[in-house]
């Protein structure tokens, strides 16, 4: 029997653009990498030693992380200005216990995730099960941090334990990566990384591994994106807005002591405006304030992205710290403006 033969057109099959995540995160790597290239061709050869890039991981090392829980609350439509007063309370803590209070590193570990869990809970039970604006609760907490970091300790002072003097210091050294001094002769020295940036690339590995490829990290997309549908799936987005809150709570206590590992000392001015760092390099890592919308990589290059362009500055000679202000003003001025061409774009195509 002969085929039937039709003339019926074949329907094309679309395709699938990329994600507004992917997209922002694109165009903050591309950003990163062009303000990095830059900044060799025209402040100099110190851009290209592996041990400025370097530096730089080991220096952001604690907003990274925190910045990856302040994304984790923004996808979900949410924000936490805590973190700052969590990560100085955490400091400042552990670094009485250390020195004054007759404790051990160990000790001083569970003492910083104890105080970034116990954020976490408390601002995850009011901000999911009661109601509360995010915003009134975290700048409640921001507050409370910032007053029981004074009453732990209100002088500043260095940390003299040896153990954790000896974990501060301690190095990773990369093999083969590095640069000659300007010795006679000139001798090779190994770029190194802290502890600190260790424990940052794994948070950001793991944070990353949960919201791409796990039911539970896609439903704070679910819930940031749009609440009322992601009920209709079954979500359940009190808890979800909770442990929202939990994980960046945690991974504040995490930073913390990061930032504790960095500066080896305890202040009640340690990490003042970290908070808004962090809001900042998530920002322009491509989290939208809107919710439904981030990427944890995005997150990792917004933190190099910001310090690198007040790196740019202090190279030029501008030290004041207004100029530092400014400039990040400008950039984060610049990919709002940005995100919302795009998201303009993209409505229209649809």
């Amino acid at each position: 029997m002969a085929k039937e033969v039709t003339n019926a057109p074949v329907e094309k099959k679309k395709k699938v653009g990329m994600t507004d995540s992917n997209l922002l995160l694109v165009i903050t790597v591309g950003v990163f990498f062009a303000m990095y290239l830059g900044a060799i061709v025209f402040e100099g050869e110190g851009f290209l030693k592996p041990q400025s890039f370097m530096n730089m991981l080991n220096a952001n090392a604690a907003l990274i992380i925190t910045a990856c829980g302040l994304s984790l609350v923004m996808i979900t439509g949410g924000i936490d200005i805590s973190v700052g007063g969590v990560v100085a309370l955490v400091s400042m803590t552990c670094a009485m216990c250390l020195d004054e209070w007759g404790g051990n590193i160990f000790i001083s570990i569970l003492i910083a995730l104890g105080i970034g869990l116990a954020f976490g809970i408390v601002q995850g039970l009011l901000v999911a099960y009661l109601d509360i604006q995010p915003f009134i609760v975290s700048l409640a907490g921001m507050f409370f941090a910032r007053g029981m970091t004074t009453i732990v300790n209100t002088k500043p002072f260095n940390v003299a334990n040896k153990d954790f003097v000896a974990l501060k210091d301690y190095r990773i050294y990369i093999p083969g990566l590095g640069s000659y001094n300007n010795a006679k002769p000139p001798k090779f020295i190994e770029a190194y990384i802290s502890i600190g940036v260790v424990v940052a690339i794994a948070v950001v590995i793991l944070m990353f591994v949960i919201l791409k490829w796990t039911r539970f990290g896609r439903n704070f997309y679910a819930v940031g994106g749009n609440r009322q549908s992601a009920l209709m799936l079954g979500i359940n987005v009190k808890r979800t807005r909770f442990f929202s809150h939990l994980i960046c709570g945690l991974l504040a206590g995490i930073g913390g002591y990061v930032y504790f590992l960095y500066k080896g000392s305890g202040s009640a001015t340690n990490a003042a405006g970290m908070e808004m760092d962090a809001i900042a390099a998530s920002i322009i890592g491509g989290t939208l304030l809107t919710g439904g919308v981030g990427n944890i990589i995005g997150t990792f290059f917004g933190v190099l992205s910001l310090s690198t362009i007040k790196d740019i500055v202090t190279s030029a000679g501008l030290d004041d710290p207004w100029w530092t202000g400014i400039t990040t003003a400008g950039m984060l001025c610049l990919f709002l403006v940005i995100q919302s061409i795009i998201m303009i774009y993209k409505k229209k195509q649809d």
